[in-house]
């Protein structure tokens, strides 16, 4: 991911500047680019859909529990 933002800023400093590679090596961009992302709170696709299944869960038990307390409450 990050080698692919690199590399399309690396491609958009090109265009717009002749001499954009040799005044921005490669490697340059790619730890600024690392180094920008490390700041921001972002997590993996991987954690998300982990997440996103827990909070499924959750869900499903808590509607069970609220049907089991509407029956009790009969």
């Amino acid at each position: 991911m990050i080698r692919n933002l690199a590399e399309k800023l690396l491609d958009e400093i090109q265009q717009h500047l002749p001499n954009g590679e040799q005044l921005i090596p490669k490697r340059e961009i790619h730890i600024a680019l690392q180094a920008a992302l490390a700041r921001l709170d972002l997590v993996t696709r991987e954690e998300f859909d982990a997440q996103a299944a827990v909070l499924q869960r959750t869900r499903q038990k808590l509607e069970q529990l609220e049907q089991q307390l509407e029956t009790l409450e009969r």
